[in-house]
């Protein structure tokens, strides 16, 4: 938001300002300042009023820019709409820390920097509700950077600054910002009642710090009285420049003699001068800051604060104090305060073992025990584990050994059928290891040796039985993906153990075992895959034939994983032999022919080739 303000800006200092109250009672009526010629908008109303608000929920706890007020601006305000945890920051333009930089926080009081003086204000009434502020008449000289250190929500920040739009009233370089170049003489007239002038007053040019004339003339006795300065109030300030008020006496001009005031010109009178006074510098003492948040939530941490050795150099009639930043040797190193302190906001919560272990969960063996601990606060209440130290919580849960247990070996009933239908052959039954207690965990041993898990069985003698024999299966054909193995079948006949190979016809009755079956070892991955050759393009003197290559997956999806320097040609070159004649005789029977002729032998040539010319010619016997 941006307005004109009337506010002056460049002459801003006090003694500026109190020299234009002055030539504004001098002025005539049409209000018109001396440098006025035209009875117009005077320079000073060019003014744009720069305003600005800033808030949020919640951010990040640290440092926010705020805005970025810049070089020229002047009539800065900054202020904090409510009492918070929150503070204000003030950085330069390269960086430099002026108000709570560098996570210190500074005392309220007033900062030179940037050109101007800044007043930081923090009211610490408990019932107060009034949050910072910073203000500053500028103008700056260069940028100015406002920050706000958040520590608590919904802040809100309201700032507000002017920035000249005619820079007439800008000082030249090299000239005081607090002397106006104002006109050297101005003449004013006091209308008798019959409106004709009865007296003039002659205005002069005085330095800022004296005390300027204002005589008045007698038009009879051409007797002039002026104001003359006769002692001064006390100083504000035992030292670093403080203010005392000048007294002014009204005497004739010539003699010196005190006579009453109204001989005067009331205006003077009524505007307090002020001069310097005791301009020697103060001692130099220690700023000490507020204490920063303390490191920990519980138990013992550290907290720290800013220690600046300061020194004052002017006390102004508000009481407000001006003081800059000296080097920590005028304050004296060895009473510097201390800048670190241990604190503790509260007692950390405590581990509490609230029951003793509960039995093993096994009564022999190794098992498992546990107990409950819980997080409890200085108070005995039942805090969330995270406001312990987790790093110091007890076991709830550990190993328990209750001893060896008893170990026994348990058995099956044997199988009731004999693995052969005739002849000798086994039985089985299964055997397990257990312990006491437990129905079905298996130990690594139990005493004694392991009782056998097969016996021999005889089916009696076997009486010319045939029977199918298989022998063992083969390799896969394949050393991935999908491959074949194969195995032998015979027909036996058993007759009396003597075993007989016999035709395979003898066993047909029987269920013959498979010969073959799909064998697949490993996935083979992606592959490359070719089809058949196709035909050659010729018989004969080098033809071609090609063949379609591709790159699959195991899932057959075409893929391009494939090794190309493993790649299979796709045409190759056929049949380079060179194409050979044929040649078939045959005999054809002679004809009826005169007898002067013999018989026609027919000889058929054939040159093979893809076009198979043949060429027939006769020969005459």
């Amino acid at each position: 938001m941006a307005g004109l303000w009337q506010q002056p800006c460049y002459l801003g200092q006090g003694r500026v300002l109190a020299l234009l109250h002055l030539i504004c009672l001098l002025s005539p009526a049409t209000g018109a300042l001396p440098w006025d010629n035209t009875g117009g908008s005077s320079p000073l109303e060019q003014f744009e009023v720069v305003k600005g608000n800033f808030s949020r929920t919640f951010l990040h706890v640290g440092y926010h820019k705020i805005a970025e007020i810049p070089a020229g601006a002047c009539n800065i305000s900054i202020q904090e709409t409510k009492k918070s945890q929150n503070y204000l920051a003030l950085l330069s333009q390269r960086g430099v820390s002026i108000i709570n930089g560098n996570w210190l926080i500074n005392r309220p009081g007033i900062y030179v920097a940037l050109g101007t003086y800044l007043t930081y204000r923090r009211p610490n009434e408990i019932r107060s509700r009034n949050g910072e502020s910073i203000t500053a008449p500028g103008p700056l000289t260069e940028d100015l950077h406002v920050y706000l250190i958040y520590q608590q929500p919904f802040p809100t920040v309201q700032y507000e600054y002017s920035m000249p739009l005619n820079r007439y009233l800008a000082p030249e370089p090299g000239t005081p910002s607090a002397v106006l170049p104002l006109a050297e003489t101005v003449d004013f007239s006091y209308p008798d009642d019959d409106g004709k002038t009865k007296q003039s007053i002659i205005k002069e040019a005085w330095h800022p710090n004296q005390v300027p004339s204002y005589p008045t003339v007698n038009s009879e006795s051409h007797v002039t009285y002026t104001w003359m300065k006769n002692g001064h109030t006390e100083c504000s300030t035992t030292c670093g420049t403080g203010k005392h008020q000048v007294v002014l006496e009204c005497v004739e001009k010539d003699s010196q003699t005190a006579v009453p005031a109204d001989f005067c010109h009331p205006a003077i009178e009524t505007t307090k001068w002020e001069e310097d006074c005791n301009i020697q510098p103060c001692p130099a003492y220690w700023d000490v800051g507020e204490w920063s948040e303390c490191s920990r939530r519980c138990g013992p941490g550290t907290q720290h604060r800013q220690v600046i050795c300061r020194q004052v150099t002017d006390v102004h009639a508000s009481g407000t104090e001006t003081s800059v930043t000296v080097k920590s040797e005028m304050c004296g190193s060895s009473d510097m305060p201390v800048t670190q302190s241990t604190c503790q906001l509260k007692i950390c919560s405590q581990w509490d073992i609230r029951s003793e272990w509960s039995p093993c969960s096994v009564p022999c063996g190794v098992g498992q025990r546990t107990r409950e601990v819980v997080c409890v606060s200085n108070q005995g209440d039942v805090d969330d584990d995270q406001e312990c130290n987790i790093n110091l919580k007890p076991d709830t849960i550990e190993n328990c050994d209750m001893g060896l247990c008893a170990r026994s070996w348990f058995t099956s009933i044997w199988s009731q059928r004999c693995s052969a239908e005739c002849g000798r052959g086994s039985r089985t039954r299964s055997v397990v290891c257990l312990m006491d207690h437990v129905t079905n965990l298996p130990l690594d041993s139990c005493e004694g040796e392991r009782p056998p898990e097969v016996t021999s069985c005889d089916s009696g003698p076997c009486q010319n039985r045939l029977e199918w024999y298989t022998g063992p299966w083969s390799q896969c054909s394949a050393e991935c993906g999908n491959g074949t193995q194969t195995r032998s079948v015979a027909c036996i006949l058993n007759s009396d153990g003597q075993m007989e190979v016999v035709d395979q016809l003898k066993c047909s009755s029987l269920s013959k075992p498979i010969t073959s079956q799909p064998c697949r070892l490993k996935p083979c991955g992606v592959q490359w895959y070719v089809t058949e050759w196709s035909a050659c393009s010729r018989t004969c003197n080098a033809g071609f034939r090609v063949r379609e290559v591709r790159c699959l997956a195991d899932n057959i999806f075409p893929s391009e994983r494939c090794d190309p320097s493993f790649i299979l040609e796709s045409r190759e070159e056929c049949n380079k032999q060179p194409c050979v004649a044929e040649i078939e005789v045959s005999a054809v029977r002679p004809a009826l022919v005169p007898r002067k002729h013999t018989p026609t032998l027919f000889k058929t040539i054939t040159y093979a080739g893809d076009a198979a010319v043949k060429l027939k010619e006769q020969k005459a016997l």
